[in-house]
């Protein structure tokens, strides 16, 4: 699939990840028609960062509810963060509600089951996330922040560079970190 190159970092570290949590089943949907506004041409949405994507998060909970209801989920997980309500409207606690109420009407099976949506990072900061996932001991070396398109951090993106002053603001040593920086790489000292 197309959506393999574009994304294979990000790819990757989903993958690590859920192998790493022990998750038994991980899907990947592919959506190649999503496209970040920066990607979009002829678009005008004003006061958006380039890697806005109109109505993700509707799309992204419509087919969590969808795996949801096939497998009998009790829960919809998602790891927003308070930083995200800062930028993102469809991450606000009123949104949320009314989107587990168009689950609930969509599915009887979701709304017997009362399948919850669930946030538990949305009250806390990048640098807090960090610094909890670092206390779990959560291999934040499995962590995928860039927005570029390879398979490793160029760590001159917003996503990189966030990353860079969050795990320093946490007080986190960030383990991709090994080495120096040289022309957007990272080499080992």
């Amino acid at each position: 699939m197309e959506f393999y190159h574009i994304a294979r970092g990000e790819v990757k570290a989903a993958k690590a990840i859920a192998k790493a949590a022990g998750v038994s089943e991980h899907r990947i949907a592919s959506l190649p028609e999503l496209k970040e506004l920066g990607d979009m041409r002829g678009v005008r949405l004003v006061g958006w960062p380039p890697t806005y994507i109109p109505q993700r998060n509707t799309i992204f909970y419509g087919i969590a509810a969808s795996y949801a209801e096939e497998v009998g989920a009790d829960a919809i997980i998602g790891g927003h963060n308070k930083e995200d309500l800062l930028i993102f409207e469809d991450t606000s606690d009123e949104y949320f509600e009314r989107l587990q109420e168009a689950i609930w009407a969509a599915s009887g099976a979701l709304r017997a089951r009362k399948t919850v949506i669930l946030r538990p990072m949305r009250n806390r900061t990048k640098p807090e996330v960090i610094r909890y996932a670092a206390a779990l001991g959560v291999p934040l070396e499995l962590t995928w922040s860039c927005h570029g398109e390879g398979v490793a951090h160029c760590w001159n993106c917003d996503g990189c560079r966030s990353r860079t002053a969050n795990f320093s603001l946490a007080g986190v040593k960030d383990p991709l970190v090994k080495g120096t920086r040289s022309g957007g790489t990272v080499r080992k000292s």
